[in-house]
């Protein structure tokens, strides 16, 4: 399936009453999205808070953005007006690397969600309308279960039998940079694959045959496991969904490098190769 939504369906469906917009603005260098949000969203989209409600408290054992409580989760997804059956789009700023946070949890819990194909910048570039101020829809009633995407733990990468892939930045990868986390470096064995390679010069995803052949060329070869983690485990669901459009299952590691780098004794690489 592919988890992509383009602009033109998604405004072909407005007005469905058995659709939610989910507007998922977030960055590390402005975590609060509300004031753009506000200033302007997708008709009839529901603000969600990425930190209140796409993660559990931070804590150095389980990370910056660990996986939300699955009971949290459900009264967060009934606030935004989520009914059972209901289609969801979910959409950011930021070429959707923030939106494939919402995407993959509520994929994970069952829901049919989908990622908007360039987010706010295709809506806005096609010359579609825009609304502001503040929406407070009536409460849903969707039943959330999850556990339908694969996970991996620390404990499950060292080793890790399979392909493991960095979505960070490669100067983060590297170790020549680290903005936010004790240690700098890679988890060994993981290979540099920049989530910023998965979009085009508009920010929308690449072709699903040039995404294969990217990670292909990666090294993830057909049948093999394949992981993928990030800073704290948020971009890196838009590692999954691009692996997703390519035709490739991946487990996601939600702890990511603020887990593993705050783990006593984490084994740290540094420098262009894997190991």
């Amino acid at each position: 399936m592919d988890p992509l939504i383009s602009v033109d369906d998604l405004a072909a469906r407005l007005g469905d009453p058995s659709l939610v917009l989910l507007d998922v603005r977030w960055r590390l260098d402005r975590p609060d999205g509300r004031p753009d949000f506000l200033a302007g969203h997708l008709p009839g989209a529901v603000f969600v808070d990425l930190e209140a409600e796409l993660a559990a408290p931070p804590s150095a054992a389980a990370g910056r953005h660990p996986l939300p409580d699955p009971a949290d989760l459900q009264a967060a997804a009934r606030r935004w007006g989520i009914d059972h059956g209901d289609t969801v789009v979910v959409y950011d700023d930021l070429g959707g690397m923030s939106a494939a946070r919402a995407w993959w949890l509520l994929a994970d819990a069952g829901v049919d969600a989908r990622l908007l194909d360039g987010g706010l910048a295709a809506w806005r570039g096609a010359g579609r309308p825009l609304e502001t101020g503040e929406r407070t829809p009536a409460p849903g009633d969707v039943v959330l279960a999850p556990g339908r995407l694969p996970v991996v733990g620390q404990e499950q990468l060292d080793p890790f039998d399979g392909v493991l892939l960095d979505a960070r930045a490669g100067e983060r990868y590297r170790g020549e940079v680290e903005p936010i986390d004790p240690l700098a470096g890679h988890i060994p064995g993981a290979v540099s694959a920049p989530t910023a390679a998965n979009l085009d010069a508009d920010g929308r995803f690449l072709p699903a045959e040039v995404l294969r052949r990217r990670f292909e060329e990666l090294g993830v070869p057909a049948g093999s496991p394949v992981a993928a983690y990030c800073g704290s485990g948020v971009t890196a669901a838009h590692e999954v969904v691009a692996l997703l459009r390519a035709g490739i299952t991946s487990a996601l590691y939600p702890g990511s490098w603020s887990q593993w780098s705050n783990r006593e004794g984490a084994a740290v690489v540094t420098g262009p190769d894997p190991r």
